[in-house]
């Protein structure tokens, strides 16, 4: 009975290993949204890093910076912080100090549109506006993603019903 058992799992495995080699796509079918590969924001204009540390006569200029880490931390007082709406990747990002990390408030859901906007079970933050991702033809299962002309969204997919 036990050896029936094993020899019945492992050809079950076996063949759940064979579809998804097969067909790697049902496996792998969904979108980390909040993670888009990217480690860093490349700012589209370099910022002066405020240095109130350093009152040496011999430091001539400060600091610039064209480029800052995901949730780098930073001040909320606005005199002493590098994120005070600074646009970066292309305009596709705009990061504000929301308490005390750099967030991009046009796809942060727990900081849409503005610091401390989270945004409800079920949306994203698409532009800076919680969206309702679920049946929305602009922004059809993420943001961003539009179904054609005459084409419903249903629960995430442009033409299913």
């Amino acid at each position: 009975m036990a050896s029936n058992t094993l020899n019945l799992i492992a050809i079950l495995s076996l063949t759940i290993s064979i579809l998804l080699s097969l067909y790697p796509q049902l496996a792998f079918s969904f979108q980390m949204e909040d993670f888009d590969g990217e480690e860093e924001y490349v700012l589209d204009h370099p910022v002066i890093i405020p240095n109130l540390r350093s009152r040496s006569r011999f430091l001539k200029t400060s600091p610039t910076k064209d480029k800052l880490r995901k949730g780098a931390g930073c001040d909320p007082d606005p005199s002493l912080n590098i994120c005070k709406g600074i646009s970066a990747n292309n305009g596709t990002s705009l990061l504000y100090c929301c308490k005390t990390h750099c967030r991009n408030v046009l796809s942060d859901r727990n900081n849409c549109g503005k610091c401390g906007n989270r945004c409800k079970f079920g949306q994203r933050c698409c532009g800076g506006v919680c969206t309702n991702v679920a049946n929305n033809v602009n922004h059809c299962g993420k943001c961003g993603n539009q179904c054609s002309s005459g084409v419903q969204c249903d629960n995430g997919f442009c033409g299913y019903a």
